[in-house]
């Protein structure tokens, strides 16, 4: 019985044994079907993503190819909506001829920058040619002035063309900035034409008189300009004269100006202290109004030693630096000596005595001589020697004490 049952158990435990590889095989087998489906399911991943991130790859450089055509675009749109730095209006009448002649010049330089100096013909009256002329040319906008109000000098014999001129460019400049909302206005007279660096060297002069309120404007012209007068293109003069002809203002300094413009004689009535109350005015030595073929880069030159407080220590240490020279004969004995030169003069007859020798402008206005600067007029005789005529209180006003 015993030997039946361990033969019995044996045979179980060999069915068991038998039972337990089978499970065993099964299982090492489905494991094995189970790790190639992972390794294959791992792989499948892989190649996903590698293909993935290609397809962001590619998704990034599309997006970043749009954000750029995006920004230039804007940039496009920008520049044509950029902040103009001044308008340009050539103030006219009754001269075609003059007009087109102005407008050619200036044309040849502004249509590079024409976004930066919208271009404006002023009008006055009705002459049919000038308002065909004007109109014949697409880059600029034409306005007319007309005004039936009769014209009553405050004079007998007074010319009514320097009241008629007056009210034009009141009617203008009120046009420009009121209902234009330009910031800066650059005023051309018809008969003008224009250097090449005009445009840069009024926008430099914009950064200038954004820095500096004590200058209550900028102009293109020297009156002591003629060719025998002058030799540096790239120096520019504060004065105390209004010298006009080519001139850029301001929005804040035509908002004073305006309700107490003058009925004639405008540009005098500029020159007066009580109008330009201390202020001064920058100028070239080498005009900006009349072709001479110098062309100064502007953007690239330190304007800074033009700022009121660096310039009249600038001016003074210049001054001091001229050779003195007295008594009759100053043409003579400036020609003879090396370098600058200053010539003393005690009052207005004796000034305009000196100016006429040397062939320089003699006019007063309100006690300032034409283009002085403190009462010193500066010119070149022969270039590139400088000429100073030293009024009486010259050294006082620069602050120089001793030479």
């Amino acid at each position: 019985m015993t030997d039946k049952f361990l033969c019995d158990f044996r045979f179980l435990l060999l069915a068991a044994a038998v039972a337990f590889i089978y499970i065993q095989m099964c299982l090492f087998t489905t494991q094995s079907k189970y790790a190639d489906r992972l390794a294959n399911a791992v792989e499948a991943e892989t190649r996903c993503t590698s293909q993935m991130r290609k397809l962001i790859d590619q998704i990034s450089m599309q997006q970043s190819r749009i954000v750029d055509l995006e920004v230039k675009g804007l940039q496009r749109r920008m520049d044509k909506i950029q902040t103009p730095v001044a308008a340009v209006v050539i103030m006219a009448c009754n001269r075609a001829d003059y007009l087109e002649r102005t407008i050619k010049s200036i044309l040849k330089y502004q249509n590079a920058v024409a976004s930066k100096y919208p271009l404006f013909v002023s009008q006055d009256g009705s002459d049919p040619q000038v308002r065909e002329k004007a109109l014949s040319y697409d880059q600029l906008t034409h306005m007319q002035h007309l005004d039936s109000k009769p014209v009553q000098t405050e004079r007998p014999g007074e010319l009514i063309a320097y009241y008629k001129i007056a009210r034009h460019y009141k009617w203008a400049l009120d046009k420009l900035f009121h209902e234009y909302k330009f910031s800066r206005v650059i005023i051309l007279e018809d008969d003008m034409e224009i250097a090449p660096d005009f445009f840069d060297y009024f926008e430099a002069a914009a950064a200038l008189m954004e820095k500096d309120k004590t200058i209550m404007a900028v102009s293109s012209w020297n009156d002591n300009g003629q060719k025998q007068f002058v030799h540096d293109p790239e120096i520019l003069y504060r004065s105390d004269f209004f010298p006009g002809l080519g001139w850029m203002l301001t929005k804040s300094t035509w908002n004073e100006l305006s309700p107490k413009w003058p009925k004639a004689y405008w540009d005098d009535w500029l020159r007066l202290q009580e109008n330009h109350k201390g202020r001064q005015f920058i100028r070239p030595e080498v005009c900006r109004t009349y072709n001479f073929g110098e062309h100064v880069d502007w953007k690239s030159k330190d304007l800074s030693y033009l700022m009121e407080d660096e310039y009249i220590k600038h001016f003074a240490e210049i001054l001091k630096n001229a050779k003195p020279i007295n008594g009759a004969d100053a043409v003579l004995k400036a020609s003879n000596v090396q370098g600058d030169v200053r010539v003393h003069y005690k009052d207005q007859p004796d000034f305009e005595r000196i100016a006429r020798q040397f062939g320089v402008f003699q006019e007063w206005k309100d006690g300032v001589p034409r283009t002085a600067y403190k009462g010193v007029v500066v010119f070149r005789y022969p270039p590139p020697r400088r000429v100073f005529l030293v009024g009486p209180k010259s050294f006082e006003l620069l602050g120089i004490k001793s030479v």
